[in-house]
């Protein structure tokens, strides 16, 4: 769910694959947004409140129009679903994290994907822009959160509490099979290796 910038709205995504947009004033449904193939996990108002951005099951996020209700765009380029989406404090940029542990920020402007961020090693739960629009921040079911540069696309830090968290152990061998998967619960292995 997500506030309008005004207050005077919230839109929430269902897996009846639609958005809503609701009067906080009446409690009514004040507009139906359909498109989505499959449900709608995550939502974000424009901050002029004009466009709401959903992320979906079905792989995509797509832009729709406050005002008429139309989807304006359609962004294409996760593979798995896409649990959370947020728009940039100018708004001319999307951020997306999708389960395919992948980071993607599109322009509003063209549709098109500039920037794929790549160091999570499981899906990104959660995103957000820092308040001038330069940074970045992505939550992960990896224990992790990432910082990273809009404009580079660089990854400017990790936060890691996990008890070995920052140690890398990878590729080390004579480790017993329980041994490993204490290692990766305490973060001193990727938890995709096996």
């Amino acid at each position: 769910m997500a506030f309008s910038p005004d207050g005077k709205r919230v839109a929430s995504g269902s897996d009846d694959e639609t958005v809503k947009l609701w009067s906080t004033e009446t409690g009514e449904c004040v507009n139906t947004l359909e498109g989505h193939s499959n449900g709608g996990f995550s939502v974000a108002f424009s901050p002029d409140g004009k466009r709401v951005a959903s992320g979906s099951d079905d792989e995509t996020v797509k832009l729709w129009s406050t005002e008429t209700g139309e989807c304006v765009n359609t962004l294409e380029g996760h593979s798995n679903r896409v649990f959370s989406v947020a728009f940039s404090p100018d708004g001319k940029r999307v951020a997306s994290g999708s389960s395919d542990n992948m980071v993607k920020l599109w322009s509003t402007e063209t549709g098109e994907c500039v920037e794929t961020l790549e160091g999570h090693s499981n899906l990104v739960w959660s995103v957000a822009f820092s308040s001038d629009g330069n940074s970045l921040a992505s939550g992960s079911n990896d224990e992790t959160i990432r910082f990273w540069d809009v404009n580079t696309g660089e990854c400017l830090r990790i936060i890691d509490e996990r008890l070995c968290g920052g140690m890398d152990i990878t590729g080390a061998v004579g480790l017993t099979t329980g041994q490993r998967t204490v290692l990766k619960l305490m973060g001193a292995l990727d938890r995709n290796e096996a």
